[in-house]
């Protein structure tokens, strides 16, 4: 069997014990062409694997009738060598902790374009989908760097200057792209429209928003746009840029799943590794559990996704106290924490990772007894009853091969949320004191003793992509991970990255001991954790 829209529009998968679409896919793709309601930036595994497969239950149940119009700022390639050979269709693979698989065809991307500005044809559609008053939303999962338009000590990145200087018609960072994009609907009569970040990271809508207003300045500053440009997109109840909390593990493409893919008939479903280093395949594994709250300002109508499992619309201050939740402390610290020490342990999967006793140990004490006490209780999930599901539940599901490597990327973009915001409710709060914290501390010394690039073992080991990588490594200028440890002091006091002054927090010292110890000799990373856990 082949994926594509020819076998699924002649019967092609008869017998096929998955889920076919259950409406016109031909009529959606037309509908969407004419009238796009939905725009998402970011065409990666979550969106197939969550956002989009969510949409899919719309369409079938009659409460939708446009697909998704998928765009790739980033990585092109994705574009054209899994979603134009395969027509645009996905095939889901959700993983149960009982090893049991439920697959369907999705199919409710109606169009796929990349946000490359020097692509004629594809800017020129772009720009006619956001003048289309039938356009509601446009969401984004393009991680929390996509956001990202200046470095660690507040200068604009290189490349945003280059954007700011050329003007909106040769933009190339995603957030320039959709502020060229935003000025054409405000050229075309100042339409409405929400801008929803759906990425995993603290107060999503808010960087997204910042990044806009930026730019929109900048650009009235060069002459590219007007002053009323700037009131517009400050005008929420004309552009709107809701917050979100996503929380779906949707890793690599598994091997196991591919084979079962293959055994069942299933052709041409290796994955593809981009030159941009994207592990991407013509289907999507995920977990069972899905959650999606999203912040209920939508200036020109919402698509009714809270019909749909796992997806809430909400108010901003529930939002973030879920958000907030999850990404301080009942999931996000507990990641990276496996992460960096799972990877100096030399392993490739998080299930393996957490059987190891000092990897879960350091993970039970981040999250049950330093972060509990201290998390925010949304009211819509019990914190404690959450922790629950990711700690004996998903963590240890062998059916989700999500790596450790995977999770260790852009680190230095999510250790101020993951582990500083815990740090800094210690240092407000009049009965506890952060120079009581263990795990975290040790987390963040392990975190720069992986940055070193050998593992516990003394082995060279392959630091995952990190927009501050060059600079925090050459800070730390230890040709030697075994000689004389790096003084960290300029890292540990930068706000940039934690938060805090981690100095002034009283934990300073400690990580600098801590990573001290850590760089004693081969095996003195499980030495540390052991000894002080």
């Amino acid at each position: 069997m082949k994926l594509n829209l020819t076998e699924l529009q002649r019967g092609g998968y008869a017998g096929w014990d998955g889920a076919l679409p259950a409406f016109d896919v031909a009529r959606m793709r037309e509908k969407t062409k004419k009238t796009p309601e939905w725009v998402h930036f970011g065409a990666g595994n979550i969106f197939r694997g969550f956002v989009a497969s969510n949409h899919q239950k719309l369409l079938e149940a009659g409460k939708a009738e446009t697909g998704i119009i998928a765009v790739e700022t980033f990585d092109y390639e994705i574009i054209e060598r899994i979603y134009k050979p395969f027509d645009n269709l996905t095939l889901n693979v959700t993983a149960a902790s009982d090893g049991s698989l439920e697959k369907e065809i999705m199919a409710s991307i109606g169009e796929a374009l990349t946000g490359d500005f020097g692509n004629a044809a594809d800017k020129a559609r772009l720009e006619e989908i956001f003048t289309a008053p039938s356009l509601k939303m446009v969401s984004f999962t393009i991680t929390e760097k996509g956001y990202s338009i200046t470095d660690s000590r507040g200068g604009l990145l290189k490349f945003v200057e280059d954007d700011l200087t050329g003007g909106p018609d040769k933009a190339r960072h995603v957030m320039a792209v959709l502020a060229a994009l935003v000025y054409k609907r405000f050229k075309a009569g100042k339409l409405p429209l929400a801008l929803v970040s759906m990425d995993n990271c603290s107060h999503n809508g808010e960087k997204l928003q910042n990044a806009l207003f930026r730019i929109g300045e900048e650009w009235e500053k060069r002459g590219f746009v007007e002053p009323e440009f700037n009131g517009y997109i400050r005008n929420e109840s004309l552009i709107s840029c809701p917050w979100s909390m996503i929380d779906r593990i949707t890793p690599r493409p598994s091997e196991d799943v591919q084979k079962v893919l293959e055994m069942e008939g299933w052709e041409e479903m290796a994955p593809v590794i981009t030159g941009k280093n994207t592990y991407i395949a013509p289907f999507v594994n995920a977990e069972e559990t899905r959650y999606l709250f999203m912040e209920d300002a939508f200036p020109n109508g919402k698509i009714p996704l809270d019909a749909t499992e796992g997806i809430w619309f909400t108010d901003r201050a529930t939002v973030n106290n879920v958000e907030t939740m999850k990404v301080t402390t009942c999931l996000n610290p507990l990641h990276t924490a496996i992460a960096v020490v799972g990877s100096l342990f030399n392993y490739t999967l998080v299930w393996k990772a957490v059987q190891d006793k000092t990897v879960d140990k350091l993970i039970s004490l981040i999250g049950y007894t330093e972060g509990l006490p201290v998390v925010t209780d949304p009211g819509i999930i019990n914190p404690k009853d959450f922790l629950d599901q990711v700690y004996l539940r998903r963590f240890p599901n062998p059916y989700i091969p999500d790596a450790p490597q995977r999770i260790a990327t852009d680190t230095s973009m999510k250790v101020g949320i993951r582990f500083g915001e815990t740090i800094k409710a210690y240092a407000k709060s009049p009965d506890r004191d952060p120079s009581s914290l263990v795990g975290i501390p040790l987390a963040i010394a392990a975190w720069f003793r992986y940055l070193l690039g050998v593992d516990d073992g003394g082995q060279p080991l392959n630091v995952s992509s990190d927009p501050r990588l060059e600079e925090i490594q050459g800070l730390l200028n230890m040709r030697d991970p075994f000689g004389t440890p790096a003084d960290l002091n300029t890292l540990l006091a930068n706000r940039e990255i934690f938060g805090i002054d981690l100095y002034e927090a009283g934990l300073g010292e400690r990580i600098q001991g801590y990573f001290k110890e850590m760089c004693a000799g081969p095996g003195a990373v499980r030495k540390v954790l052991d000894k002080y856990l």
